[in-house]
């Protein structure tokens, strides 16, 4: 009785699920009956590329530190740009400025005078480790200071190349999603198109 009940049941299952995954498609139908949709295509305005972009970008920069941000329309990175230009000239001016006070205090004390600024608190070797310290303390400076320029320069010739990529619908590489009716599969895949 059990195994005639189950039979019936899956039997039963089996021919709801099969009503429920035929489709009926005609091949004449051409669904008249649903709505058209009609997409029409987007005019595509082309920019002009201008060749000589960056290289101007890049001379702006290094004329004045910021100025190839502002060309490229990029006001916000103008600041930053003056910061880290500006705060390597600072130090730099910062440990000159203390090397040359420690050097000439050395320098007073060689020639025999003892009314400098450190004496009594610096002892002579430790006007030479401070003379050290700060010489390499400007070295350093001056070094991030071209870097930080460098880099500016490098920023705004990079940013001008970046402003001319070709992002519009005649180069696009896109993934793909397609249903077909006739088989009952999908397709999955990327697509890559060229249109002149």
């Amino acid at each position: 009785m059990l195994n005639k009940f189950s039979f019936i049941v899956i039997l039963c299952l089996f021919s709801g699920l099969s009503s429920f995954s035929q489709v009926e498609n005609d091949s004449t139908d051409i669904g008249l009956d649903k709505e058209l949709v009609v997409i029409e295509e987007e005019l595509i305005q082309r920019k002009e590329i201008d060749p000589l972009r960056p290289s101007k970008a890049a001379f702006y920069s290094a004329i004045f530190p910021g100025a190839g941000q502002i060309y490229n329309k990029k006001y916000w990175k103008a600041p930053i740009a003056w910061a880290l230009v500006g705060s390597g000239i600072y130090f730099y001016v910062r440990n000159n400025k203390q090397f040359n006070r420690y050097r000439d205090a050395y320098k007073r004390r060689l020639a025999g005078f003892r009314d400098d600024e450190f004496f009594g608190l610096v002892s002579d070797d430790g006007l030479i480790r401070a003379q050290q310290q700060f010489r390499r303390n400007k070295e350093v400076s001056l070094l991030l200071t071209i870097g930080f320029y460098a880099l500016n320069i490098i920023d705004a010739n990079v940013d001008a190349h970046l402003l001319q990529f070709n992002v519009d619908e005649n180069l696009s590489f896109r993934p793909h999603f397609q249903y077909n009716q006739m088989e009952d599969s999908s397709d999955l895949g990327l697509t890559l198109n060229f249109k002149f």
